[in-house]
């Protein structure tokens, strides 16, 4: 039965109870009601709360990319650029897209947490919404209606949509991406192909060669499907290849063509050039591992073993693999019920558009030797919802075959079991769920089997128990994920997972500090025990929490895995109970800030300033959830000192490393240069430029912050040149626990 029959239905029984003299105000509204539209407001409704409550309380959220949003609101040329400062030294290492987003509404409310996070929500309610619009046009409302869940529902997507990464805007273009696809194979329009190209083109402005990853299947399925001659198809399709180069290769012409003098320094490249980050950090760099500069991989260094089973593991298994299973499964059963079907039926188009997306997007994932963070894998969840959502529902409406009330079975089966298998991995975490899943399953997997009975209520009661069996994993996932702050550039979705190689709990993204990941190079973090990298440093003493220090602005104290190369953070923090190491893996002459009051979350965690203090602007710096690479919120001296005479200089300060500049300058907001971009690998400025920079009066002061980025760590010395110039020119002031060079007072001797 059709879903206007079914409406249809519902409705003349409504009528019949009311002519059989049973007339109700209640039965009268109810014959009225549209309940498609009033399902679908549910859903969006729904989502808009799961992803705007207490949005607030991540404050920065990747204080990397607010800071950009800060300097985007002070400079059009930082917007234009995707600026990290409004000074224009140097560039965000991604493309500024979702930066322009988040620039347009904080110049509209103002910077703070607030202004920045909304949009990123509102996009994940788009997503929802276009996703259901793209399914209900070809399988119904139910089917729309269970995509869109899926996707609003998987821990991953509530993280994102929750964060300011790019990846936010990225899914929601893709989506949009697929919902033209999907009504150019309707009809052969060229606008819709040309419409769906451009938007994948945006998708390359927000995160380049990520968005890239949907288009060898989107374009085969067009040429294989859509309703009109091949000689149209062929052509159809080159303009649509030509929609994504000019959308994408107009900004990319404007970086390239403007003179590099006039321009900030393009974060992430070596050598100043935008295609070098599109080919290089951002591009083939994340699938060979050779991101020179960078922390880079190696298959089974710092970014987890690749392999076929990855996304499976314990780093990725729990941000959005819940359904993947059942994905295939029911991908498996849409190409059987189309297997005899004509070229160009849209209903297997659809399951090939969805499941190309799936497929090539895990396999790169998986493969991939470079940097691949678990929260990326937020691109899966739009493919899993839809072949979830179109697959069960047209496999439901064949359950009068054996063969697909088998596949409905064996889809809950792999998921009931894979979901008691991802929960066994927190034990203690809602320790009576995981086992309710595994019983649920083969219970009703029991009913599946069995053929269908004509009465309603029976079916209805069968599909509601089978989807909240499938969802209660995930959608508990998500609910912890909603109700827990994050902080820092790698956050996890979901609670604390034993053993995560590089994810929840583990090195990269933890929610909270947990188990650390056994990293070649890396210091550890199990049970608050702390070890320094073998790269250098003291080893550490139990990170008890209480009172103690972390490392300013660089990586907080123990959350383990700290990359080999270090990064800003310098000489690390003291932790009560012991010596801290060495973050950085080299020397700096200070690298802590005053002891805070935060008490120690599980397994040693700190909040990353030690205080739990909130900035001027509201925004809380010690919040639970923090994420490596998070900065922390200087002393209200340290603060005061960069604002004075602050319009005197054109960088209040100056120092290693974009996370470690972004505390700084979100708490005085004015500009300050972060010396070698994000890791402090970038090989920019280099010594000369920085003393020219210094003796023109451009720079106030010097934050030391350890060196970063040297030889060892793959990338430019110029960072550690820089920190031991200053060192030696220049005489250091404790500020407010803050070491400070004043750069416009050199030593006698200089």
């Amino acid at each position: 039965m059709t879903d206007q029959a079914a409406a249809t239905a519902g409705i003349t029984g409504h009528h019949s109870a009311i002519r059989a003299g049973r007339p109700s105000v209640i039965l009268r509204a109810l014959a009225r009601v549209n309940w498609t539209t009033v399902s679908l407001a549910g859903l969006l409704a729904v989502t808009a709360v799961l992803y705007l409550w207490d949005l607030g309380a991540s404050g920065w959220a990747n204080s990397f990319y607010s800071a950009a949003v800060l300097a985007g609101t002070k400079s059009w040329k930082a917007f234009l650029f995707g600026s990290f400062d409004a000074s224009n030294f140097i560039t965000v290492d991604k493309p500024p897209a979702s930066l322009w987003v988040m620039d347009v509404s904080a110049r509209l409310f103002g910077v703070n947490a607030w202004s920045i996070l909304v949009p990123q929500a509102l996009e994940g309610v788009a997503a929802v919404g276009l996703l259901y619009a793209t399914l209900r046009r070809r399988f119904g409302h139910a089917a729309g209606l269970i995509a869109g869940a899926v996707l609003a529902l998987t821990p991953v997507a509530v993280l994102m949509f929750r964060y300011n990464n790019p990846d936010a805007l990225l899914v929601v273009l893709l989506v949009g991406s697929a919902y033209a696809l999907t009504r150019a194979l309707e009809d052969g329009r060229t606008r819709w192909l040309v419409l769906a190209g451009t938007l994948v083109g945006l998708g390359f402005l927000t995160k380049m060669l990520g968005a890239f990853l949907v288009l060898p299947g989107f374009a085969a399925v067009y040429l294989l499907a859509a309703p009109v001659s091949l000689r149209r198809r062929v052509l159809q399709t080159l303009a649509a290849g030509a929609s994504v180069v000019l959308s994408a290769g107009w900004w990319v012409a404007l970086v390239t063509l403007w003179p590099a003098a006039a321009r900030p320094y393009i974060g992430g490249s070596t050598g100043n050039s935008e295609l070098n980050l599109i080919f290089g950090y951002n591009g083939f760099g994340r699938i060979t591992g050779n991101e020179t500069g960078s922390v880079g991989g190696s298959g089974t260094g710092a970014w987890g073993p690749t392999g076929l089973f990855r996304m499976f593991n314990d780093a990725f298994g729990g941000q959005t693999s819940w359904l993947i299973p059942a994905a295939l499964i029911l991908l498996g059963g849409l190409l059987w019920l189309g297997g005899r079907s004509p070229r160009t039926d849209g209903r297997r188009a659809a399951a090939l558009l969805w499941g190309t997306w799936l497929v090539v997007t895990a396999l790169v994932f998986s493969f991939a030797q470079g940097i691949i963070h678990p929260y990326y894998t937020v691109a899966l969840a739009p493919a899993i919802g839809a072949l979830v959502g179109m697959g069960g529902v047209e496999l439901w409406r064949h359950r009068d075959r054996l063969a697909a009330r088998a596949l409905l079975a064996a889809a809950l089966a792999a998921t009931s079991v894979w979901a008691f298998a991802l929960l066994g991995r927190s034990p203690t975490w809602l320790p009576w769920l995981g086992p309710a899943v595994l019983i649920a399953g083969p219970l009703l997997d029991a009913a599946l089997l069995l053929p269908p009975v004509g009465r309603r209520w029976v079916a209805a009661l069968l599909a509601t128990g089978v989807l909240a069996t499938a969802l209660a994993g995930p959608t508990a996932y998500a609910l912890d994920t909603a109700g827990t702050p994050h902080t820092g550039a790698i956050p996890s979705a979901g609670p604390v997972v034993a053993d995560a190689a590089g994810g929840p709990g583990g090195g990269f993204g933890s929610t909270t500090a947990g188990p650390g990941a056994a990293l070649p190079g890396a210091g550890t973090a199990a049970g608050g025990e702390l070890t320094a990298p073998t790269g250098g440093g003291q080893t550490g003493g139990s990170a008890t929490g209480g009172t103690g220090t972390g490392a300013q602005g660089g990586f907080p104290g123990g959350t383990g895995g700290i990359p080999p190369q270090g990064g800003p953070g310098g000489g690390g923090g003291s932790l009560s109970g012991g010596d801290a190491p060495n973050a950085s893996g080299g020397s700096g002459p200070s690298g802590s800030i005053p002891s805070g009051s935060g008490a120690a979350g599980p397994s040693g965690s700190i909040p990353s300033d030690g205080s739990g203090a909130t900035s001027p602007g509201g925004v809380p710096t010690g919040s639970a959830g923090g994420g490596l690479l998070n900065a922390g919120t200087p002393a209200a001296a340290v603060t005061a000192a960069l604002q004075k005479d602050a319009s005197r200089y054109t960088w209040v300060a100056a120092t290693v490393g974009a996370e470690n500049a972004a505390g700084y300058q979100l708490a005085s907001g004015d500009p300050v240069m972060a010396i070698g971009g994000f890791n402090g690998t970038d090989p920019w400025p280099t010594l000369s430029v920085f003393e020219q920079m210094v003796r023109s009066g451009e720079i106030h002061y010097f934050i030391a912050s350890g060196t970063a980025g040297g030889p060892a760590a793959g990338g430019s010395a110029d960072s550690s040149d820089i920190t031991s110039w200053v060192e030696s020119h220049y005489t250091a002031t404790t500020v407010g626990g803050t070491t400070l060079y004043d750069l416009t007072r050199p030593v006698a001797s200089s």
